[in-house]
């Protein structure tokens, strides 16, 4: 999910037990892995951006469809831009 907020979203999401994470924080060019292709930060802003925004919402086999509902519902209620 994006949101301009992460902390926001993380914090409102924690308050009800809802665990998130942030799975790609640095963009893969930036990755120290891909270093030797030379692309420099700044390079591709919106890639950028969007590593700053994303929040992981839970996602698994098991995860039941009251639990989905909770989180959307709390999601979409945390009063701040998502």
């Amino acid at each position: 999910m994006r949101t301009n907020d992460r902390r926001g979203l993380q914090a409102r999401l924690s308050e009800e037990n809802i665990a998130t994470g942030i799975h790609y924080p640095t963009p893969l060019h930036l990755q120290p892995a891909y270093e030797y292709l030379g692309v420099q930060p700044g390079t591709l802003p919106v890639t950028e951006r969007i590593a700053e925004e994303i929040v992981s919402l839970p996602m698994y086999p098991e995860l039941t469809t009251a639990d989905l509902e909770a989180v959307v519902k709390t999601a979409t209620s945390t009063p701040i831009e998502v």
